[in-house]
């Protein structure tokens, strides 16, 4: 009789245990260390929003006929928000990187897919969790209003799903911090700041308004600032196509890049 080597068993359909195990991991790795993930970025734009209030005239200023600390409190929320989507899903997976224990992910069986979600959805909930936290501690100095509350939330899972793709990508392409702080430093710093969040882009000159529009974190903060104030510098169908494509794109690569195993196989 001729021994036959055990067959490699697959799963069917989705591997709901390896799922959420991986969401729960990545929820409590940011929830473990909450004065760093949660409570710093609460300050920072608090601080950010006394600074620029003090800087920029505060309550005396008025753009599109509210005043400036209004206008500024939801784009400061938004960036906070998108922000720390990124850093959670690229430091996580550089962090496994580094240490070597990226293993512990690729050896249970689970999908490409199945791997992307699981990094998305923990990046996706601590942005929300920011956002809303800081929401909160702005609201005892800003006059906040909701205009649109379905808005709000669709350009706020937009926009965070959109910097936890591109940071699931960038943290498979880094191969060391420095690698990763550069993409923060050069392409999601720079993107949020030329975006709106601290001043409207109508007081640009047209050149640099055409540049704006190019801009997906303009339409992210744009449309999530229209939640709130019922004003916008563009049209909000346009936001949400513009941020859809980002979002279609930016999942395909990194679900492609965690596919072939690109620097996390080899």
């Amino acid at each position: 009789m001729i021994n036959q080597l055990p067959q490699e068993k697959k799963i069917k359909g989705i591997n709901t245990i390896g799922l959420f195990t991986l969401i729960r991991r990545e929820v409590l790795r940011f929830l473990s260390v909450y004065t760093q993930t949660i409570i710093a970025p609460m300050v920072t734009t608090l601080i950010f929003y006394v600074v620029f209030a003090l800087a920029f005239g505060g309550s005396v200023r008025v753009i599109h006929g509210i005043s400036f600390m209004a206008f500024l409190a939801p784009g400061l929320i938004m960036m906070t928000m998108v922000q720390n989507a990124f850093a959670n899903a690229s430091s996580s997976l550089v962090i496994s990187k580094v240490q070597g224990n990226i293993i512990d992910v690729l050896m249970p069986p689970l999908s490409a897919m199945e791997i992307f979600i699981g990094y998305a959805v923990g990046s996706v909930l601590r942005g929300l969790v920011v956002g809303i936290c800081s929401a909160a501690i702005l609201s005892l100095f800003a006059p906040l209003q909701i205009h649109s509350l379905p808005i709000i939330f669709v350009f706020a899972f937009l926009g965070t799903l959109m910097l936890s793709s591109l940071g699931i990508a960038a943290g498979i392409w880094s191969d060391r911090f420095d690698h990763m702080a550069a993409v923060t430093n050069f392409v999601v710093m720079p993107m949020t700041f030329l975006s709106g969040t601290f001043y409207n882009i109508g007081i640009l000159p047209d050149i640099w308004q055409n540049i704006a529009h190019f801009n997906p974190f303009f339409y992210m903060i744009d449309g999530f600032r229209y939640g709130f104030i019922g004003v916008s510098d563009s049209n909000i169908s346009t936001g949400l196509l513009v941020l859809t494509l980002c979002n279609i794109g930016l999942i395909t690569l990194s679900y492609a890049m965690i596919k072939t195993g690109y620097k996390i196989k080899s």
